[in-house]
């Protein structure tokens, strides 16, 4: 069995580290926003370059946060991606405003930012890019037309912890970037938990007290607000994680570059933003006969996985905003042929080839 990921590699390799790390955070006995958690916002801030960090419960709490705190209301429209995990687009119902979907670029899939402006009305209030599979969108354009057109950018970064756009990380490079540490993730913790990076200061202050029943001081609610609190023993796994970051994701790309080098053309592969770091949270292809691809990854006992099925805007959850089928071709395109290998820095040279011939063997 070769799976899309594997924990388990991960535990023999640095699992003492992080036994360690969890076993101190019990000693210590402060669990909810303990000093775990105050270390992690300040290593996380370090390392990507931003006044702030907060620790949240999830990457879904991040985004919905993230766009309350930017002042993200009802009524107000948000533009988006609809290739993406539902979380992107609920967040943005969650403020009871409309997400409005824009159409990918077939080959980065990720928004193509030369159809933003022309979907810019005068209730727009933001624009929430996505770094789809770990590849940073094109945001020179995305930042243009948001400056010109007075939106904010929120940063969905759920999958990109560590890519660089213009050696800027995501999520540094908007006014507000939104990460996930669900476990899959390049920056995994081991359940739930989320972080919002930002340097204005009203936006910081703001989530500090969403996050926390909308209190400053205990037992002082200045607003209704939310219980999303990084938990301690969770930010003690990502603080050893976290150091290990940059070898975990360089390992990543160079699996990605041997699994291309092995498959040749038989398969599209997501192309790269110009000027970017792929980090490669899924190694995700496309082919026109992806069923007998994964019908003999299968036979071997090789895992695979479709992200994502069915774009957002043909989910019935969204089916009041209206949009019909052929709406967004290029999403509908990528939903109907993509599919993602495995890929985790344990990967080994041997696995690689295995899968990369039954690929190239299924494709003909």
């Amino acid at each position: 069995m070769i799976p899309m990921l594997d924990l388990k590699r991960e535990l023999a390799d640095i699992g003492d580290k992080i036994k360690k790390a969890v076993c101190e955070s019990i000693d210590e006995t402060k669990f909810v926003l303990g000093p775990n958690v105050k270390q992690f916002e300040e290593k996380a801030a370090n390392y990507l370059g931003t006044k702030y960090a907060v620790g949240v419960g999830s990457g879904t709490d991040a985004l919905h946060l993230a766009l309350r705190a930017a002042g993200v209301k009802e009524g107000d429209e948000v533009i988006t991606t609809p290739f993406t995990f539902i979380a992107t687009a609920e967040a943005i119902a969650y403020c009871g405003a409309k997400p409005v979907f824009v159409d990918i670029n077939p080959d980065t899939m990720n928004i193509d930012a030369k159809l933003l402006a022309g979907t810019v009305t005068d209730k727009t209030k933001a624009v929430l890019p996505v770094h789809l599979f770990g590849n940073p969108c094109e945001m020179d354009e995305i930042v243009k037309i948001a400056r010109d057109n007075d939106l904010l950018i929120v940063e969905d970064c759920a999958q990109s912890f560590g890519a660089t756009f213009k050696d800027k990380q995501t999520g540094a490079i908007g006014d507000v970037g939104c990460y996930s540490f669900f476990p899959s993730k390049n920056l995994g913790c081991y359940g739930d938990g989320g972080l919002i990076a930002t340097n204005d200061e009203k936006i910081y202050n703001e989530i500090i007290a969403l996050r926390n029943h909308g209190s400053y001081k205990r037992y002082y609610h200045d607003k209704i607000g939310y219980n999303s609190r990084l938990d301690d023993i969770q930010a003690a796994i990502l603080n050893v994680k976290l150091d290990l970051l940059d070898k975990f994701n360089d390992d990543r790309i160079e699996i990605a570059n041997k699994y291309k080098e092995n498959m040749g053309d038989c398969v599209q592969y997501q192309k790269i933003t110009p000027g970017s770091k792929h980090v490669y949270h899924q190694f995700s292809v496309t082919a026109e006969n992806r069923g007998n691809i994964i019908s003999e990854l299968q036979k071997h006992d090789i895992a695979s996985a479709i992200y994502y099925p069915v774009p957002l805007h043909l989910q019935k959850s969204f089916s009041y905003l209206k949009y019909r089928s052929g709406d967004f071709p290029n999403a509908e395109m990528l939903a109907s042929r993509i599919f993602s290998l495995p890929i985790n820095p344990y990967l080994e040279d041997e696995e690689i080839t295995i899968i990369s011939e039954i690929v190239k063997l299924a494709a003909k």
